[in-house]
């Protein structure tokens, strides 16, 4: 049976593939940088993170320039390993 709503084989919704393809450069973006480039409402986005950090595929870091915001990057850019149990995008 076909899924009614369009998700590939990682479970992720094509808003959260949208943003991995954008944080593959392996620079840090903020919240408003990200909705700003791909072009995707903010309750998507926010959604579509939550995706991510439950799989893994991110990381949040400290902003040191403004502590009010923070800083989403690839697990694979930062320097981290995966765990066996993370699936590629």
């Amino acid at each position: 049976m076909v899924a009614v709503n369009a998700v590939n084989r990682s479970g992720l919704p094509p808003s959260a593939r949208t943003l991995m393809r954008l944080l593959d450069d392996g620079r840090p973006r903020t919240f408003k940088d990200m909705t700003n480039e791909a072009e995707i409402a903010p309750r998507t986005i926010r959604y579509a993170l939550k995706r991510l950090k439950e799989k893994g595929l991110i990381i949040e870091k400290f902003n040191f320039r403004d502590a009010r915001q923070v800083l989403y990057q690839k697990k694979e850019a930062a320097g981290l390993k995966d765990s066996p149990d993370v699936a590629a995008v």
